[in-house]
Order: C-alpha cells, then sequence, then structure tokens
C-alpha cells in the first residue's frame, strides 16, 4: 500500500469506470505501476471489476475522509481541533503520542484510511478494511493528573453512543470499560493511553475505531461477535459526516469532563451498560475470575460488583468483563 495505490483509489471512487492508460497519464506513472496499485487495493479487501475496452471501476462508490468536508461538518467547532488525514499508518495512537511527547497541542486529531498495526485494548489487534471504518486518535489535554483521568474512557464511550444515536443506532449501549455494543456485538472501540504527571498536567491519547462497514473477510478474523454501522442503519456512512459528529460530541464530553471529571456523565453512563445490575464474569491479569452482579459504577469509573464476599471496585487495567451465570 504505497502513494500510487491510495492516488489509483482516489481516482476510482465515483464508481465509474477509467482506464489503465487514463490512470496512469493522470498520476504520470507507467500502466504496470497501476496494475499493481490496483493488485494491491484488491489485496486490501477493495473490489474491482476489470473489462476489456472500458478499464477499471470500484464495486461500488466508496467515500475517502476528506478535510474539507470534516471542517464544513464540524461548523463553529472546526477550530477546535487540529485535523490530520492520512492515507496510511502503522497506529494512529502511537503516532500521536510521539507527538503530543513533542509538544502537540490539545485538539490534534489524526485519522488514516489504513493502519497497519491497529491496537485495541490489552494489546489487540483491530481488524478494518480500507475505507470501512473509522480509526482515528485524538489529544486532549488537562491540568489535572493521571487519578483525576480514571473515569475518562466512560465519558468517552458516552460521546461516541450519543454521536452514534443521532446517526440512528438508537439502541446502542456501553459497556465497561471502554466498548460501544449494538445488541451486544461490538460495534467500537476505544483505547486511552496517557502521558503527563500524576499529579497534572495530563495528556490523554485517545483512540477510537468503528466499524462503518464490516466486509465478510474482516469478520472472519474477529473472533467476537461485531456489528457494523451500514447494517444497523440500513444504508450508507458518510464518514466525513460521522467523524465530525463523533468530535462535536468528544469536544462536549471532554470540556464537562475537564470542569467536573466523570461523575455528570455517570447515570447516563449506567443507563445504557449493557450489563448494569446483570451476572456477570471478570477476568482478571492473574489468570483468575470473580463473578458477581454489576451495581454500576463510581464517580471515578470503577466497576462496582456484589458478590459473595460484599461490594466490590475494579479498575480496568488488564480486566476484562463477560456474560456470566447465576
Amino acid at each position: 500500500m504505497n502513494a500510487t495505490t491510495f492516488a489509483a483509489l482516489r481516482l476510482l471512487t465515483d464508481g465509474e469506470f477509467r482506464s489503465g492508460q487514463d490512470i496512469a497519464r493522470r498520476l504520470g506513472v507507467s500502466r504496470a505501476s497501476v496494475w499493481n496499485a490496483l493488485h494491491a487495493l484488491d489485496g486490501a479487501g477493495i473490489e474491482i471489476f476489470k473489462v476489456r475496452g472500458r478499464g477499471y471501476r470500484l464495486a461500488e462508490p466508496m467515500s475517502l475522509l476528506d478535510h474539507a468536508a470534516i471542517k464544513r461538518h464540524l461548523g463553529a467547532r472546526a477550530a477546535h481541533f487540529k485535523i490530520e488525514l492520512l492515507d496510511c499508518t502503522d497506529s494512529t495512537n502511537t503516532l500521536l503520542m510521539q507527538r503530543a511527547a513533542a509538544g502537540a497541542v490539545s485538539g490534534c486529531m489524526i485519522a488514516a484510511e489504513w493502519q497497519t498495526h491497529g491496537r485495541g485494548r490489552r494489546g489487540r489487534a483491530w481488524h478494518a478494511a480500507l475505507g470501512s471504518a473509522l480509526t482515528f486518535s485524538l489529544l486532549w489535554r488537562f491540568q489535572q493528573g493521571a487519578g483525576f483521568l480514571s473515569g475518562l474512557s466512560l465519558a468517552v464511550s458516552v460521546a461516541v453512543a450519543r454521536a452514534l444515536a443521532a446517526f440512528g443506532a438508537a439502541d446502542c449501549g456501553v459497556k465497561w470499560p471502554n466498548d460501544v455494543l449494538w445488541r451486544g456485538c461490538k460495534l467500537a472501540g476505544i483505547l486511552i493511553e496517557m502521558q503527563g504527571d500524576m499529579l497534572g498536567p495530563s495528556a490523554a491519547i485517545i483512540g477510537i475505531g468503528l466499524n462503518c462497514r464490516l466486509p465478510d473477510a474482516v469478520r472472519a478474523h474477529i473472533d467476537q461477535p461485531v456489528a457494523d454501522l451500514e447494517q444497523i442503519i440500513g444504508g450508507k456512512v458518510d464518514r466525513n459526516r460521522l467523524l465530525a459528529s463523533l468530535l462535536i460530541e468528544l469536544d462536549r464530553v471532554l470540556e464537562q469532563f475537564a470542569r467536573d471529571g466523570f461523575a455528570p456523565l455517570r447515570d447516563e453512563w449506567q443507563r445504557r451498560h449493557v450489563y448494569q445490575r446483570k451476572t456477570v464474569r471478570l477476568k482478571l491479569p492473574d489468570g483468575g475470575s470473580i463473578n458477581g452482579t454489576v451495581e454500576g459504577v463510581a464517580e471515578d469509573g470503577a466497576l462496582l460488583l456484589a458478590t459473595k464476599t460484599g461490594r466490590r471496585r475494579f479498575h480496568g487495567g488488564d480486566i476484562s468483563l463477560h456474560r456470566g451465570t447465576a
């Protein structure tokens, strides 16, 4: 996946036929380079039709991320963000962590069409097809220290759920501590990494991966039930408008969080929690597990679990939550 591959893709996004000669002329490359570029797209899960005498065409039109479109949808809030769009990177979180350490300002956002090493929580890989997901990271700086940010992933999941509801996915729920689900299937994941001093100031790199459309070839690599937004709303997703909607809700929530912490968002998060008052099993980092009933979350985002030995508190870390049995 090189620059020629993405340039060729942009010429084909309208779904019309283009000859190899025309593509080569527009890009200033050889016909062989065009063939290699389109072959790379095929390997990335992008279906291309080839018809003798007519040329190449995408099986269906594709909308790539566009800086001007995103800013237009952001409206007045565009001034709150510094937007960078990349064709390809290893991980937007990794790149933005480096930028943050070098002094990048709050509101910097990096989105990539293709991540070669996209990461989820607990080191898991994030699988997505080219042009079929939103994978982006947002830098937000706080005057407070890391302890104040303990409920941040829950606050972010509220922002994501609000934006998705506006797109027609009204019955999305959240799962402690960092997933957004639709009817029990994962729709979006959140990865937050921190920099800074314990007493402040601090910086959070907020990584979000959201399934807009999941081809069967991608689903085959995912080891859990998943959903995509096009499946939910029954139509195409304008990723530029969706990204702007997510940024607007994140801006609102993060401004509130910086003032008041997670507490004002706690009730809304609990209303959305798919395991609220349900029996669950927690898998612990040492390999053990604990069963109990979810009573909610504390004002710092800790999970409150009623167990046989009484109420216990758990923070995210390497703990994972699963449906349990009575």
